[in-house]
């Protein structure tokens, strides 16, 4: 959460370059399904038509260099600032799924796949790290760290953990593939195994989210829950080498046991306090960063009951829509879901916001609703249609649904992508669809054993 707030002060300060020009050498996606078939569209058609156009955020417009997920594709080339290469390394993490997702399918040659899953290894295992880690951003084309802020310049273990959370799913799927697939796997797991967690506890019960060569621990911010954050404490407990102690989770995530609470809004517990002001729990985003590959469904400790906990948390966001305190027009039963994304400023010009009930701007986030599939299947999937069939004209566009929109007064919309809320459209439909990716994460032996370290039980 920390991060994506701290997004806003910072929005102008890094934009990039037209990548129209920056296609891969694999081969481009073809074009989904034409638009003028929408009403006829079935619910299956629907799922890959909105998949595959998502898709191409990673597939056709990733950096050429490094294959890596650009922190932001502006299809219009309109950036104040000449900064093409600047890739994100959680994004690229959730890109290594949806990759997964889309060689499944049949949307992407398996070859060209494993081209570009081999070249986006090389490309990390070049990359600076810090103790293992890797830094929020890296420019694609030198290799080096783009500082996120001032301090913040070096090791960043809450986007490693979603990076790595696409490293164990990349392995899974090709370990026991051809010589070449093989190979790759192996890469993503010396990656993997790399990752030095327990460095990032600096000694004391909990995880540090940065850590710097030159200002060490001054940021000195502990990872406590509840935000997107409870994927880190899982990779942490399941390295091989480099585990941390069950206490860091318990004392340090876990609050020691003050993250529950008993609060419920619009008659559903919200059963774990969410870091937000108020009681109709935090940005979407919660529900899905960390739920990519860990399988919230069957998947309890002594706090949660985590499919519980993400069905709840996205029916009080629809709620809250309905319920629509500040009566914004944008607002209805197929047009609802709050996350972090771009962001509509007073002044029609464009921002960053992490939206939810507690800061609520009148903004849509296509995002929300979709990557909630999973937990409210009629609602997101009658979100979807809307978006697809009466907002077509205004949402739809060459990577998906363009990142946020709002209908107060004259439709406004923000023709642009960010990777983390492509990616995890693009992932949880899959998840909705066969359960892949979860299938892929949660059968990691080390997985298991992390799991059941924290006192998880799974039952799928």
């Amino acid at each position: 959460m920390f991060k994506r707030y701290l997004l806003i002060t910072i929005f102008g300060g890094l934009l990039f370059t037209s990548c129209k020009n920056g296609n891969n050498q694999e081969g481009n996606l073809a074009k989904a399904e034409n638009t003028e078939q929408q009403p006829e569209l079935s619910e299956e058609a629907l799922l890959d038509t909105v998949q595959k156009q998502t898709l191409k955020y990673f597939w056709d417009y990733a950096e050429p260099n490094s294959g890596m997920a650009r922190e932001r594709f502006h299809p219009d080339g309109d950036y104040p600032r000449n900064d093409s290469h600047v890739v994100t390394t959680g994004g690229s993490g959730f890109g290594l799924m949806g990759i997964v997702s889309g060689m499944e399918r049949g949307f992407i040659p398996q070859d060209s796949a494993i081209a570009r899953l081999d070249k986006i290894a090389n490309f990390l295992a070049q990359a600076p790290r810090f103790h293992g880690a890797w830094s929020h951003w890296l420019n694609g084309e030198t290799g080096k760290v783009q500082a996120f802020g001032e301090k913040d310049n070096g090791g960043d273990i809450v986007e490693t953990s979603f990076l790595a959370q696409g490293f164990i799913v990349v392995r899974e799927y090709l370990k026991n593939g051809s010589e070449k697939e093989k190979a790759v796997a192996k890469k993503y797991d010396e990656l993997w195994r790399g990752i030095e967690w327990n460095w990032y506890t600096n000694n004391k019960d909990g995880i540090y989210w940065h850590w710097s060569p030159v200002y060490e621990w001054e940021m000195d911010f502990m990872i406590e829950g509840y935000n997107e954050c409870l994927i880190t404490y899982v990779m942490a407990a399941s390295s091989p080498d480099y585990a941390i102690d069950a206490k860091a989770y318990h004392d340090g995530w876990a609050r020691s046991g003050n993250i529950t609470t008993d609060k419920e809004a619009y008659g559903l517990p919200l059963i774990l306090k969410h870091n937000t002001r108020g009681d109709k729990g935090g940005p979407l985003f919660w529900a899905h960063y960390s739920y990519l590959g860990l399988n919230p469904k069957g998947l309890s400790d002594k706090y949660a009951n985590y499919w519980d906990l993400n069905v709840n948390h996205s029916l009080i966001n629809y709620e809250y829509a309905q319920e629509n305190p500040n009566n914004f027009k944008t607002y209805g039963p197929n047009s609802w879901g709050l996350t972090a994304s771009y962001s509509k400023n007073k002044d029609g010009g464009l921002g960053y916001a992490a939206h939810s009930p507690d800061s609520d701007k009148g903004v849509v986030s296509p995002t929300a609703a979709i990557s909630s599939i999973p937990y409210t299947p009629e609602k997101s999937l009658a979100a979807m249609r809307y978006f697809f069939t009466d907002l077509n004209d205004l949402l739809w566009g060459p990577a998906g649904f363009y990142d946020a929109y709002s209908l107060e007064g004259e439709p406004w919309v923000a023709d642009k992508y960010l990777a983390i809320d492509q990616g995890p459209m693009v992932v949880m439909i899959e998840n909705y669809r066969s359960g892949l990716i979860w299938d892929l994460f949660m059968g990691a032996p080390e997985v298991q054993n992390g799991l059941k370290k924290l006192g998880f039980t799974y039952e799928k």
